[in-house]
This record gives structure tokens, C-alpha cells and sequence, in this order.
């Protein structure tokens, strides 16, 4: 996943923790052989980790389980933050990154970097959501967003900068809440 991909696995990660934290022993954590596959060990240390034997996995290991776990947190709870904010609330989105235009005769095109803070509605929360769902590339992303601002930030939902597209590129971050 790119910077916007993760930026959406984050955000959709902190409404699952906000309402039960993720279990912090290894054995609480889950136990199977797909466990086992998806961090790389035997399936032996996961039973030994689910039976409390080994207590306190290795810092590397631990910090895949915590990140595996985050990605499988409470899902219905992810899910419907989702559809909220498509549906109702939209999605804020932060970023720093450079903004170039195509504009009208006479108007500067040069990009530069601007750090712009967001209410994006419900249309486009949907859209980018959809499209993440759907396994779309980063750059897909980051046309949706882009035109989002566009169309909310730079043309003021069409009240001024009529022509004006906006190209969104060196990305230095980007933090999405729901």
C-alpha cells in the first residue's frame, strides 16, 4: 500500500481500537496455522504463545502480530465508521504536499507545497473508500483526493477558479480521520 492506502488503514484502525483496545498478551492474540504462515514462524511457537509457554515474543515478531492484529481488529466496527462517513460525515484529510494547476491564460501554474486541513463530504469519502476496497493503486488514490480538493478547497464547490485542475504530487504526508 502507498501513503494515502495507509493513511485510510490507520484511520480506519483507530475507530476499532477506540472502543476496545487490542489484546496485549501474544496468547489473546489468535492461534492457527494461517497465524503461523502470516508471521513467518512455525506453527508450534504459535501454539507455545496461545498456551502462555512463551510469554513475551521477540521484538520484531511482536511488533508483526501487533500490526497484523490492528489490520483484523473488531471489522464490524471498522465497517461502519466506514459507512458513516460515506454516507453522512465525510472524511478530514490533512496533508502536506505540492499542489499544481492548469489554469486560465495569465494565472501561475507553479506548484508548491501547502499544507491544507480538509472537510472532504460524504461523495468522496465513498469514492475513495470504495476505490481502496476495490484494490485500487496509489495513484487512483491520489486522483480521488486531488479531486476532492479541488473541488471543496480550490473552486469552493464551483464558486470560484471555474477551469482549474489541480495536480497533487510529492506527497510528504497525509492523515485521514473519519
Amino acid at each position: 500500500m502507498g501513503i494515502l492506502g495507509d493513511s485510510i488503514e490507520k484511520a480506519s484502525a483507530a475507530t476499532a481500537t477506540a472502543t476496545r483496545p487490542i489484546p496485549k498478551s501474544a496468547g489473546a492474540q489468535g492461534s492457527t496455522k494461517a497465524v503461523a504462515q502470516l508471521l513467518g514462524i512455525s506453527q508450534r511457537t504459535v501454539e507455545r504463545y496461545v498456551k502462555d509457554q512463551i510469554r513475551r515474543p521477540r521484538r520484531e515478531l511482536a511488533a508483526r502480530i501487533e500490526r497484523e492484529v490492528r489490520k483484523r481488529w473488531q471489522p464490524k466496527v471498522r465497517q461502519k465508521a466506514q459507512q458513516r462517513a460515506a454516507q453522512r460525515t465525510g472524511i478530514t484529510i490533512e496533508t502536506r504536499a505540492r499542489f499544481g494547476f492548469t489554469a486560465a491564460p495569465g494565472t501561475t501554474d507553479d506548484g508548491r507545497i501547502r499544507l491544507i486541513t480538509q472537510h472532504l463530504p460524504p461523495a468522496y469519502a465513498a469514492r475513495l473508500l470504495d476505490a481502496q476496497a476495490a484494490g485500487a493503486t496509489e495513484q487512483q488514490l491520489q486522483n480521488i483526493a486531488a479531486e476532492g480538493l479541488q473541488e471543496i478547497y480550490f473552486k469552493d464547490r464551483g464558486r470560484r477558479a471555474d477551469g482549474l485542475l489541480v495536480e497533487f504530487t510529492d506527497i510528504d504526508y497525509v492523515e485521514i480521520d473519519f
